[in-house]
């Protein structure tokens, strides 16, 4: 079992489905999955690659709604011992196409809300077509056994934007290992309920989809959150466990019923990917039975820092401390450790850090810190401080990376788009406070000489080519763009000129 040392999770489904093969293991919209049907479909699945001739190593692509059959996919890859690159629906068809490019993608797997971004002429399996079916191996199949060391990869994640260059996390098992033994504590088994209302291609879910699976508990999945079906779901289903970022959690507690729902079943609560505000983190201890956790860490991996918010109430304006195992450092601009109680970047060592980037072998070592003893770390971008007790306080993001609703976008991808458009001479984009999402980028745009084109015209410009999640909040024009004496755009200064002008 899980307690037993390195394992191929998928390879933990078939002792579930032996040991309670009627339990749920996956939920959605009233229709169960049981271990024992899904252990079965994820074995179609696996026979069915490996016919396609692909080996352990190589990779497909996912995309579209979180369902059963996408997670069966991802599963199924697994099993064979093939890569998964879980991709968004909301990406750009430019993205989607860099992204299967940089992932090498033999084989890739849609539903119809990913459907028009799939290049002409690739193979593609239609996950909501009868198709699928006919795609399947036999009833019956089993796939060839296939051995994997902890660091051969399991996943690539895209962290970027939707108009530069994506960048592809290669996760290892060893690292996705690390998230299930991790889970121990929390008290994921059969009998236990998660409802997920994030998507499957999202880091932010997996950390608590697969350890969920691993220790035999069932996973309600919502294919789109709404704060009214969730709560109605987390009744219904009696959830224990859950994970959701700050911007979910906010609307969920603003919901009209949500003090008449009951939701005394819930054990552990998770938050991660976003800036969880203090009072926030109050309300949803006040307000909502159950215990608070949130996770702070990379996709990349490295150092993890773990809040248990019921247990420290008196820390929520904190992210924890690292997890046990985990080594987290702050540095200077010159790569030097800082002294106690003194501000620096965040790096992180842990058990379970990415291989890399994948292709990119100078984006991995600009990601990369080594101690003097030669450890690798991970550099997380965020500027921070360590309490007197060993928590970390966040105070900015160095990279100026803004997370809306729990979504990395990076600005320079939207200036360079913004740069394109004849009109724009220089511009910088910022991340500013929002209730909704946590945060918003707001872009300051310098026009060309002589150019007076309207600020709304330009930003619905750019918010045509952009994927949804970012799409600008607010365009204004500035006269010159405020920069250091060495020429870098100080981005603090706008972010604080537009909270006085909005709030003028």
């Amino acid at each position: 079992m899980v307690e037993d040392g390195f394992r191929n999770i998928a390879e933990l489904l078939r002792e579930h489905a032996a040991a309670r093969p009627e339990l749920p293991a996956l939920v959605q919209d009233g229709q169960a999955l049981s271990y024992a049907e899904l252990d079965a479909l994820v074995d179609r699945i696996a026979a069915a690659l490996q016919r396609e001739g692909l080996a352990p190593g190589d990779a497909i692509a996912l995309s579209g709604l979180s369902t059963p059959r996408q997670a069966a996919v991802f599963l199924g890859a697994l099993r064979a011992g093939v890569v998964v690159a879980p991709l968004a629906a909301s990406s750009t068809p430019a993205d989607f196409a860099a992204m299967l490019a940089d992932a090498q993608a033999r084989l890739i797997f849609v539903d119809a809300s990913a459907a028009a971004l799939v290049p002409a002429g690739r193979r593609t399996i239609a996950l909501d077509d009868p198709d699928f079916e006919a795609w399947l191996a036999p009833p019956g199949s089993r796939p060839q056994d296939v051995t994997l060391r902890p660091e051969a990869p399991f996943n690539i994640i895209y962290s970027s934007g939707t108009t530069g260059t994506p960048k592809g996390i290669v996760q290892p098992h060893g690292m996705r290992w690390m998230h299930v033994q991790r889970g121990a504590k929390y008290g994921y088994g059969p009998g236990k309920t998660t409802l997920l209302s994030t998507p499957l291609y999202s880091n932010t879910t997996l950390v608590v989809f697969f350890p969920t699976l691993a220790f035999g508990g069932t996973v309600v999945l919502m294919s789109k959150f709404e704060a009214g079906a969730y709560l109605d779901l987390a009744e219904r289903h009696r959830v224990t466990h859950t994970m959701l970022v700050p911007v979910q959690y906010r609307r969920l507690l603003a919901h009209a019923d949500f003090d008449r729902h009951e939701l005394s079943a819930f054990e552990i609560k998770f938050c991660t990917s976003a800036p969880f505000p203090a009072e926030l983190k109050a309300e949803v201890l006040r307000r909502w039975p159950g215990g608070l956790v949130e996770f702070y860490g990379m996709t990349e991996g490295g150092g993890t820092c773990i809040l248990e918010a019921h247990l420290h109430p008196d820390k929520l304006h904190t992210v924890g401390r690292p997890s046990e195992g985990h080594d987290m450092r702050l540095i200077d601009e010159a790569g030097i450790e800082v002294a106690a109680g003194e501000a620096g970047e965040v790096v992180g060592h842990s058990p379970g850090m990415m291989s890399g980037y994948h292709g990119q072998p100078e984006k991995t070592r600009e990601a990369e810190w080594f101690a003097p003893d030669g450890r690798r770390f991970i550099r997380t971008g965020d500027i921070g401080r360590f309490d007197t007790d060993g928590f970390l306080i966040l105070f900015d993001r160095k990279k100026d990376m803004i997370i809306s609703g729990g979504f990395n976008i990076y600005p320079s991808d939207l200036e360079a788009q913004l740069r394109r458009h004849p009109a724009v001479a220089d511009v910088a984009v910022v991340g500013v406070p929002s209730e909704e999402w946590g945060e918003t980028p707001v872009a300051y745009v310098v026009h060309a000489a002589g150019d007076a084109t309207p600020d709304p015209e330009l930003r619905a410009w750019l918010n045509a080519r952009v994927g949804k999640t970012q799409r600008l909040a607010d365009l204004r024009s500035i006269e010159e763009l405020p920069r250091s004496a060495i020429g870098k755009v100080l981005k603090r200064e706008l972010r604080d000129r537009y909270k006085k002008e909005t709030q003028a």
